[in-house]
């Protein structure tokens, strides 16, 4: 007789209406779909941005936030519900990161970097036209040196999010993207966030293709293990319902292949 198949991590990054890129998020709908998948539990962490430069940002406001946490519980009380925040640049805004952490109890608190500086500005590596194949090598690297620097920070966070983020927006098509070629970088966030005791997200950016959307993939998450990392996170990053815990089979596969074990509480952090 098969095995039966194995239930699918908790989705520990997620955004709903309270994140200000989220138009089609809710709460409430997310949490359905999260019943409807079998999850054993759901981390809502909505976006602290504090880089203004995208039409429609706004602060995440984090009493009204937690209130309708606390209704979804009470409506979905076979759903364990985590609350959350993603820090963006944290590193850039320390005070108004802290601000944030101590406006209510955030439990799962992200780590992010979207925005690097280049020639004077301020740039998201998602903004259309940046990663063209003449810069997207010098962008990779710029923006693994501001991972590192927000893990050589103070502002508190415990998961590092969507390590190779650029990957997402990398002209692939043009020029192939190779974990190797930047393996000193990689190496030396890795090993800067096994120190502090981070968590590595395993990010599936919705469940696109793995080439593009497995933040990050295999490669990577073998150097987390080597490097000492102790335990890793899954998070889909959707902004809508529909596309909960999208791509985590394959997710599970890679990070078991990488030496990282599911813990006995399933809402736990997988373990080497």
């Amino acid at each position: 007789m098969a095995a039966p198949p194995r239930a699918l991590p908790i989705d520990g990054h997620v955004h709903t209406e309270w994140s200000w890129d989220a138009a089609r998020g809710s709460m409430e709908g997310t949490c359905r779909k999260a019943v409807d998948l079998g999850l054993p539990a759901v981390a809502f962490t909505e976006h602290a941005d504090f880089v203004t430069i995208h039409d429609g940002q706004h602060a995440l406001d984090v009493p009204g936030y937690l209130e309708a946490v606390e209704r979804c519980r009470a409506r979905f009380p076979e759903l364990r519900i985590l609350t959350g925040v993603e820090l963006g640049e944290p590193h850039w805004f320390p005070d108004a990161a802290a601000e944030v952490l101590a406006a209510g109890q955030l439990e799962r608190v992200l780590g992010s970097v979207h925005c690097i500086e280049v020639d004077g500005r301020t740039v998201d590596l998602s903004m259309k036209g940046l990663l063209t194949p003449e810069v997207a090598a010098a962008l990779m690297r710029a923006y693994l040196m501001e991972t590192l620097a927000m893990l050589e920070s103070e502002p508190a966070f415990e998961v590092l999010a969507h390590l190779d983020y650029p990957k997402r927006y990398w002209p692939h098509g043009e020029l192939p993207f190779f974990e190797n070629d930047f393996e000193e970088e990689y190496r030396d966030v890795l090993h800067t966030a096994a120190r502090r005791g981070c968590v590595l997200e395993v990010n599936t950016t919705r469940g696109i293709e793995p080439h593009r959307g497995l933040c990050p993939g295999l490669t990577v998450v073998r150097w987390w293990w080597e490097a000492g990392g102790k335990a890793v996170a899954f998070g889909s990053d959707t902004h809508e319902p529909a596309r909960l815990a999208g791509g985590f089979e394959l997710a599970a596969q890679v990070v078991e292949a990488a030496g990282f074990r599911p813990a006995p509480e399933p809402t736990a952090y997988w373990l080497r």
